[in-house]
């Protein structure tokens, strides 16, 4: 039977969880993931995880916050005075946010504090600074 090796295209299905168990991602409610391996799409851990799955195995990773999504950065977070917001905008912690690049590119925010006269934003990935733990099964590899 083959084994999951690197730039192998493969489908998985998986459940994403926090290290208290909460689970932020799954796809076991629509179709498994298909991905190509080598190509960067997926965390370093998330695809370390898969070499040498076989086809129907389940297993469960550990993945430390290095090969996550890193650590929490914070030259990230920035200051946004209220009156650059859209006037019908009330913003509150958690909320997200996003804004274009001049290349029509868009960056995802964060708002991480609302002050009186101005709001934080946070630009890291909303899972960065932690450990997170996937339960993948393997179901198919081409």
């Amino acid at each position: 039977m083959s084994q999951v090796k690197e730039n192998d295209t493969v489908k998985v299905h998986y459940t994403g969880k926090l290290s208290n168990g909460q689970v932020f991602d799954s796809s076991l409610e629509r179709e498994p993931l298909e991905i190509t391996l080598g190509q960067g799409m997926l965390i370093p851990g998330f695809e370390k995880g898969m070499i040498d799955m076989k086809v129907n195995e389940k297993k469960t990773i550990h993945i430390p916050v290095a090969e996550a999504y890193g650590d929490i950065q914070k030259e990230l977070f920035h200051e946004v005075k209220k009156d650059q917001l859209p006037q019908d905008m009330t913003p509150e912690v958690g909320m997200g946010l996003a804004s274009q690049n001049p290349d029509g590119s868009e960056i995802q925010f964060r708002v991480a504090e609302v002050h009186e006269e101005h709001i934080i934003i946070d630009a890291n990935h909303p899972l960065a600074g932690q450990d997170l733990i996937f339960d993948l099964e393997l179901v198919e590899i081409k």
